[in-house]
């Protein structure tokens, strides 16, 4: 599986992005033209080659007459339906990306997408930035993008609201869910523009999977910072993974002194926190003492906060952490129709084999509960109804994350966030 590896050490803005991808090999011209076909005045994209703490870097900037338009999504929309050098993938991951920008504006601001204006993601060099990075992205043809943790920086700036802490409101809103890292440099290291990618393109957040590296590509921000090179890598290859594997993380912890009905508890937490399975076996433990074994599998990014949950309610006093690779059947999720209307169901397939159908028992739970009939005969009708009607395969499985891709690099996060602030601060955290 050929994946993208996004290594934001000191950050990442749309244009460091944009730089990037275009070092790690993606067409340069084919990202102006899309740029040019967008109809914005003036404006010209220029590459180069700089040195940035001792290192070559690839560094973009955009050229533009000044302009002072405060941009509704509705003219972003239309900016980017006009772009006919840009393909129908790239312009709904570009309108992708904006989307999650207006939705964290209108989050922190109480408004709506329609009415929220951007000031600095509305910014021609913004615009240049994100609809550049949604061609690249879709160029560079990988089927997965990670990322390392991200930091957002330190210290205040300076926006159209005032002066605030980084990250910015706007920003935050749209780092909800992915982890952060501190780094110790006063400033703003991870930009609206660079969340707003984060949130639309990355899979997943982790340390450098096992790869085969085929190109690597460093884009540099403008700023200078003080021991370090103000870079981001991407590096592109293949896993050494299959598509159908993963790595979990398995939380264990023995349990002596806690009732059943605390480990009963415990479980729904977790569960609701993220776990992706939770169970318990009964064990003998030292002294010859009944006790409980309590294992969670879990995200790796999602490790600490579900320790947290088993510290807090179990009062054990340790718990072993392991990294665990899974194969498992690719999934999407399927509706069948019963004599009781429709049962929601999940597809499961494997190396080409037969798809296999498993109705989801909440769902068969309800329409039993709603007909006052057995769940076993909503199962069976759940079942008999898909094996008389037998869907195509789509070519792309929905994993068991929160958020399914649709992989045309219109990676499907909807996250409705936004973001509308004027940072004073060139839209890089250069």
């Amino acid at each position: 599986m050929r994946i993208a590896y996004l290594d934001c050490s000191t950050g990442i803005s749309g244009d460091m992005t944009l730089a990037a991808l275009i070092d790690a090999g993606v067409d340069a011209d084919r990202i102006r033209a899309g740029i040019d076909s967008l109809g914005l005045p003036g404006v010209k994209l220029t590459v180069e080659s700089v040195i940035k703490g001792g290192f070559r870097a690839t560094y973009v900037r955009v050229e533009h007459p000044e302009q002072h338009a405060h941009r509704h999504m509705s003219d972003i929309v239309e900016l980017i339906d006009g772009a006919d050098a840009v393909s129908e993938s790239q312009k709904r991951l570009a309108k992708k990306i904006f989307g999650a920008v207006a939705g964290a504006e209108a989050t922190v601001h109480g408004s709506t997408v329609e009415k929220v204006h951007f000031h600095e993601v509305g910014a021609i060099d913004s615009i240049v930035d994100i609809v550049g990075a949604a061609i690249a992205f879709d160029l560079l043809g990988v089927e997965q993008i990670i990322s390392s943790a991200i930091p957002p920086g330190r210290g205040q700036i300076k926006i159209d609201h005032g002066i605030c802490t980084v990250p910015a409101p706007g920003t935050a809103e749209l780092l909800k869910g992915i982890p952060l890292v501190d780094v110790p440099v006063e400033a703003e290291l991870t930009t609206p523009t660079g969340a707003a990618i984060l949130a639309t393109m990355v899979d997943r957040f982790a340390s450098l999977p096992d790869m085969t590296i085929d190109a690597i590509g460093y884009g540099a921000g403008t700023r200078d910072l003080p021991q370090r090179a103000n870079l981001l890598r991407v590096f592109v290859g293949n896993a050494a993974a299959t598509p159908h594997t993963d790595r979990v993380t398995l939380l264990e912890t023995n349990l002596d002194d806690v009732t059943g009905e605390v480990i009963g508890y415990v479980k729904k937490k977790l569960l609701a926190a993220g776990a992706l399975d939770v169970y318990s076996v009964p064990i003998q433990m030292k002294k010859d003492r009944p006790g409980i074994l309590l294992s969670v599998i879990c995200r790796p990014a999602d490790a600490d906060a579900l320790e947290a949950v088993l510290f807090d309610e179990t009062a054990t006093f340790g718990i072993r952490r392991s990294v665990l690779e899974r194969s498992k059947r690719a999934r999407q999720s399927h509706s069948v129709e019963t004599p009781w209307g429709p049962v929601q169901g999940k597809l499961g397939w494997r190396n080409g084999e037969p798809a296999i159908f498993t109705p989801e028992f909440e769902d068969c739970a309800r329409v039993a509960g709603e007909q006052d009939i057995a769940v076993r005969d909503v199962f069976r009708a759940a079942e008999a109804g898909y094996h008389a009607n037998q869907p195509p395969l789509t070519t792309e499985p929905v994993d068991d994350h929160d958020h399914d891709h649709d992989h045309d690099h219109d990676h499907g996060h909807d996250h409705d966030h936004g973001h509308g602030h004027d940072h004073d601060h060139d839209h890089d955290h250069g």
